[in-house]
Protein backbone atom coordinates (compact mmCIF):
# COMPACT_ATOMS: atom_id res chain seq x y z
CA UNK A 1 0.00 0.00 0.00
CA UNK A 2 2.97 2.49 0.77
CA UNK A 3 4.72 1.65 -2.62
CA UNK A 4 1.54 2.57 -4.43
CA UNK A 5 0.89 6.37 -2.14
CA UNK A 6 4.37 6.45 -3.53
CA UNK A 7 3.86 5.52 -7.02
CA UNK A 8 1.32 8.03 -7.50
CA UNK A 9 3.11 11.34 -5.89
CA UNK A 10 5.90 10.74 -7.91
CA UNK A 11 3.80 10.25 -11.06
CA UNK A 12 2.24 13.46 -10.13
CA UNK A 13 5.14 15.10 -9.11
CA UNK A 14 6.84 14.10 -12.22
CA UNK A 15 3.92 14.87 -14.59
CA UNK A 16 3.62 17.84 -13.20
CA UNK A 17 7.11 19.15 -13.51
CA UNK A 18 7.02 17.71 -17.39
CA UNK A 19 3.83 19.84 -18.06
CA UNK A 20 5.20 23.01 -16.34
CA UNK A 21 8.82 22.76 -18.22
CA UNK A 22 6.61 22.49 -21.60
CA UNK A 23 4.65 25.51 -20.43
CA UNK A 24 7.35 27.67 -19.25
CA UNK A 25 9.23 26.67 -22.63
CA UNK A 26 6.55 27.48 -24.81
CA UNK A 27 5.63 30.63 -22.90
CA UNK A 28 9.13 32.04 -23.21
CA UNK A 29 9.45 30.97 -27.10
CA UNK A 30 6.11 33.13 -27.49
CA UNK A 31 7.43 35.73 -25.39
CA UNK A 32 10.18 36.06 -27.70
CA UNK A 33 8.55 35.92 -30.50
CA UNK A 34 10.00 32.94 -31.86
CA UNK A 35 7.40 30.31 -31.55
CA UNK A 36 6.34 29.69 -34.79
CA UNK A 37 10.13 29.44 -36.58
CA UNK A 38 11.55 27.27 -33.18
CA UNK A 39 8.36 25.08 -32.15
CA UNK A 40 10.41 21.62 -32.41
CA UNK A 41 12.51 23.11 -29.97
CA UNK A 42 9.74 22.89 -27.47
CA UNK A 43 9.06 19.36 -28.78
CA UNK A 44 12.81 17.92 -28.08
CA UNK A 45 13.25 19.69 -24.96
CA UNK A 46 9.92 18.02 -24.10
CA UNK A 47 10.89 14.52 -25.09
CA UNK A 48 14.11 15.25 -23.23
CA UNK A 49 12.74 16.26 -20.26
CA UNK A 50 9.99 13.11 -20.37
CA UNK A 51 13.19 10.43 -20.68
CA UNK A 52 15.01 12.17 -17.66
CA UNK A 53 11.49 12.32 -15.77
CA UNK A 54 10.90 8.60 -16.62
CA UNK A 55 14.29 7.24 -15.89
CA UNK A 56 14.09 8.61 -12.17
CA UNK A 57 10.57 8.25 -11.45
CA UNK A 58 11.05 4.45 -12.79
CA UNK A 59 14.42 4.93 -10.34
CA UNK A 60 12.92 5.69 -7.64
CA UNK A 61 9.87 3.53 -7.65
CA UNK A 62 12.34 0.26 -7.88
CA UNK A 63 14.58 1.79 -5.09
CA UNK A 64 11.17 2.19 -2.54
CA UNK A 65 10.69 -1.78 -4.00
CA UNK A 66 13.82 -3.21 -2.59
CA UNK A 67 15.51 -2.56 -6.01
CA UNK A 68 13.00 -4.66 -8.32
CA UNK A 69 10.48 -3.70 -10.69
CA UNK A 70 8.36 -5.32 -13.25
CA UNK A 71 8.85 -4.03 -16.83
CA UNK A 72 4.71 -3.49 -16.18
CA UNK A 73 5.25 -1.33 -13.31
CA UNK A 74 7.94 0.86 -15.02
CA UNK A 75 5.52 1.69 -17.78
CA UNK A 76 2.62 2.46 -15.45
CA UNK A 77 4.71 4.68 -13.76
CA UNK A 78 6.51 6.22 -16.98
CA UNK A 79 2.61 6.32 -18.65
CA UNK A 80 1.51 8.05 -15.90
CA UNK A 81 3.95 11.06 -15.78
CA UNK A 82 3.24 11.47 -19.39
CA UNK A 83 -0.23 11.45 -19.09
CA UNK A 84 -0.38 14.03 -16.40
CA UNK A 85 1.64 16.19 -18.45
CA UNK A 86 -0.22 15.67 -21.08
CA UNK A 87 -3.16 16.94 -19.43
CA UNK A 88 -1.80 20.07 -18.37
CA UNK A 89 -0.60 20.92 -21.81
CA UNK A 90 -4.11 20.45 -22.47
CA UNK A 91 -5.06 22.39 -20.42
CA UNK A 92 -2.44 24.96 -21.39
CA UNK A 93 -3.13 25.31 -25.04
CA UNK A 94 -6.90 25.61 -24.74
CA UNK A 95 -6.11 28.99 -22.24
CA UNK A 96 -3.55 29.80 -24.92
CA UNK A 97 -5.51 29.50 -28.07
CA UNK A 98 -8.24 31.07 -26.17
CA UNK A 99 -7.31 33.86 -23.58
CA UNK A 100 -3.45 34.46 -24.31
CA UNK A 101 -2.89 34.85 -27.54
CA UNK A 102 -6.38 34.00 -29.31
CA UNK A 103 -4.95 35.49 -32.97
CA UNK A 104 -1.82 32.83 -32.99
CA UNK A 105 -3.46 30.23 -34.98
CA UNK A 106 -4.55 33.01 -37.44
CA UNK A 107 -0.87 34.23 -37.56
CA UNK A 108 0.49 30.99 -37.54
CA UNK A 109 -1.51 29.82 -40.78
CA UNK A 110 -0.65 32.94 -42.74
CA UNK A 111 2.81 32.26 -42.11
CA UNK A 112 2.08 28.42 -43.37
CA UNK A 113 0.40 30.05 -46.17
CA UNK A 114 3.62 32.11 -47.80
CA UNK A 115 5.14 28.74 -47.12
CA UNK A 116 3.22 27.08 -49.37
CA UNK A 117 3.31 29.66 -51.90
CA UNK A 118 7.19 29.45 -51.52
CA UNK A 119 7.19 26.06 -52.52
CA UNK A 120 4.82 26.36 -55.19
CA UNK A 121 1.94 25.05 -54.54
CA UNK A 122 -1.29 26.60 -56.22
CA UNK A 123 -3.75 28.66 -54.96
CA UNK A 124 -6.66 26.03 -54.83
CA UNK A 125 -4.33 23.34 -53.00
CA UNK A 126 -3.33 26.33 -50.43
CA UNK A 127 -6.64 26.88 -49.68
CA UNK A 128 -7.68 22.92 -49.55
CA UNK A 129 -4.56 23.08 -47.18
CA UNK A 130 -5.69 25.81 -44.79
CA UNK A 131 -9.76 24.18 -44.97
CA UNK A 132 -7.88 21.03 -43.79
CA UNK A 133 -5.44 22.62 -41.36
CA UNK A 134 -8.55 24.04 -39.81
CA UNK A 135 -10.43 21.29 -38.75
CA UNK A 136 -7.52 20.09 -37.02
CA UNK A 137 -7.61 23.32 -35.19
CA UNK A 138 -10.83 22.72 -33.37
CA UNK A 139 -10.34 22.20 -29.51
CA UNK A 140 -11.62 18.61 -29.09
CA UNK A 141 -9.26 17.32 -32.02
CA UNK A 142 -6.49 19.24 -30.90
CA UNK A 143 -6.98 17.99 -27.04
CA UNK A 144 -7.30 14.67 -28.89
CA UNK A 145 -4.13 14.80 -30.98
CA UNK A 146 -1.68 15.92 -27.74
CA UNK A 147 -2.93 13.28 -25.81
CA UNK A 148 -2.75 10.77 -28.26
CA UNK A 149 0.86 11.87 -29.71
CA UNK A 150 1.76 11.72 -25.66
CA UNK A 151 0.33 8.62 -24.99
CA UNK A 152 2.61 6.79 -28.30
CA UNK A 153 5.73 9.06 -27.65
CA UNK A 154 5.22 8.33 -23.45
CA UNK A 155 4.57 4.29 -24.33
CA UNK A 156 7.92 4.25 -26.68
CA UNK A 157 9.94 6.06 -24.30
CA UNK A 158 8.25 4.55 -21.06
CA UNK A 159 8.58 0.60 -22.51
CA UNK A 160 11.83 1.50 -23.44
CA UNK A 161 13.09 2.42 -19.77
CA UNK A 162 11.22 -0.04 -17.94
CA UNK A 163 13.13 -2.91 -20.23
CA UNK A 164 16.31 -1.77 -19.41
CA UNK A 165 15.77 -0.54 -15.49
CA UNK A 166 13.68 -4.04 -14.83
CA UNK A 167 14.91 -5.72 -12.30
CA UNK A 168 12.95 -9.02 -10.62
CA UNK A 169 13.94 -11.21 -7.55
CA UNK A 170 14.50 -14.23 -10.05
CA UNK A 171 17.38 -12.40 -11.75
CA UNK A 172 19.35 -11.94 -8.52
CA UNK A 173 19.77 -15.25 -8.03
Amino acid sequence: MENQASSKSIILNYGLYLGVIGVILHLALWASGQLIELNWINSVVWIIALIAFTIVGIKKIRESAGGFISWGQGVKIGMGITMVAAVITVVYTLLFINVIDPGFQDMAIEVQKQAWLDAGMSEEQIEGATEMAAKFQSPAISSAMILGFSAFVGFIVSAIVAAVMKKSEEEQY
